[in-house]
């Protein structure tokens, strides 16, 4: 399916680690070889909670692309870039936020739970409040049909197609649109333009959502109209005017099964984290001290394996004959804790070995690094353009 495009960014604060790789960068990995990928390396958002901290972010940048290629994201296949290389972004931004009403920035989920967790910092900003719009412009900008996210990402997907709508709705119904959409049926010929406009009345006077979704696929089977055409035409079907913004859709991710060391969600914040770059003495020494079931104070005792964090890592790592002897080892009081991570240790280190490897091979090239995201963010700013184009002329500012 590479006509649709699937968008997804991070944030450059820090080193990638395990619950990166197994929570984003596999589902990339898959998605890149379904669909038309961009993966942008998000630096502006970066500054919406660190604005006043001493971020390396030359350095961050440049690791987050060498982590994400060692990984297996593909520049041939995928579109690598970084942010602020394209400005269209911030002009979409501030486009959007002239017809955007602030409370709907202010009902955003996260902007009251990341001002909970984040009490340290005054996120007192205007940057801090507008990042969902930010993230907005970021998708809408490439026009991405789909943004694979979690679901506790899923808000900020539903906010964004309401961005569009309201858009579309205040922009896309300059005078002439019907005129302008007629003329577009026309260009169709005799036969698909009769189909059209059956398929448009089914779907306006009865609400038929099958009509719809051909009245969809036809318009994307037309060699004989403009993208501009196509999208005046979704409009007039659906009685909106022209869909200048597409309406993104979520694509929920598999939520990451990948543990702290203590446990908890791996993250940097919490100092329990497996970065991909860690050489195997130190993953060794990190899952050595990993905490276990607190009922086994002595060999002897017969522990619990749902209560260990060792077993979650497990469940991602071994085979099913490992599974049977840690639950048989550990409940009988037949293994010890460190002998049970032992097939942590190996399984880890055997993943990152080969990774590390080529993030050695990629960092000992920069300049390949730079080319790449060169020409990611030339490949991306020329989408970009196209979209602003649009977005400008609508709004009636190409003069």
């Amino acid at each position: 399916m590479k006509d649709h495009r699937v968008l997804s960014g991070m944030r450059p604060t820090g080193q990638m680690h395990l619950g990166h790789y197994h929570g984003v960068l596999k589902n990339w990995i898959e998605l890149q070889n379904e669909y038309d990928s961009y993966y942008f390396v998000a630096d502006w958002h970066a500054f919406t909670t660190h604005y006043a901290d001493n971020i390396d972010l030359e350095s961050n940048v440049s690791d987050m692309v060498v982590d994400w290629l060692a990984a297996g994201i593909n520049p041939n296949t995928s579109t690598i870039f970084v942010q602020s290389k394209v400005p269209e972004h911030a002009e979409l931004h501030l486009l959007l936020s002239m017809s955007t009403p602030i409370s709907w920035l202010e009902r955003v989920p996260s902007f009251k739970d990341q001002q909970e967790k984040l009490k340290t910092k005054d996120l007192s900003t205007y940057g801090f409040l507008g990042y969902p719009l930010l993230q907005s412009a970021d998708i809408l900008i490439y026009k991405a049909g789909l943004v694979p996210v979690g679901e506790d990402q899923v808000s900020h997907v539903e906010f964004t197609r309401e961005v569009a709508r309201r858009f579309n709705y205040i922009y896309g119904r300059k005078s002439g649109f019907e005129e302008k959409a007629e003329l577009a049926v026309n260009k169709m010929g005799k036969k698909q333009a009769k189909l059209y406009r059956k398929l448009r009345k089914a779907y306006q006077e009865t609400g038929d959502d099958e009509s719809l979704v051909k009245a969809r696929a036809l318009l994307g089977e037309q060699q004989n109209i403009t993208l501009g055409d196509r999208e005046r035409l979704l409009g007039y079907i659906e009685g909106l005017g022209k869909i200048i913004l597409i309406e993104p859709k979520a694509l929920l991710t598999k939520a990451s099964k990948m543990p702290g060391l203590d446990g908890q969600k791996m993250s940097k914040s919490y100092e329990n984290m497996i970065s991909l770059r860690d050489d195997p003495e130190v993953i060794t020494q990190k899952i050595k001290k990993m905490p276990t079931d607190p009922a086994r104070i002595k060999l002897s005792d017969p522990g619990d394996p749902n209560k260990c964090p060792v077993w979650q890592m497990h469940q991602i790592y071994s085979t099913q004959d490992t599974l049977d002897w840690v639950v048989e080892g550990c409940t009988k009081a037949k293994i010890g804790c460190i002998e049970c991570k032992g097939p942590v240790i190996d399984s880890v280190i055997s993943e990152l070995g080969p990774m590390q490897e080529r993030i050695a091979k990629y960092q000992s090239n920069p300049n390949l690094i730079q080319e790449i995201i060169f020409d990611g963010s030339e490949r991306a700013r020329s989408v970009a353009k196209n979209t602003l184009e649009e977005v400008r002329d609508a709004m009636g500012i190409t003069y």
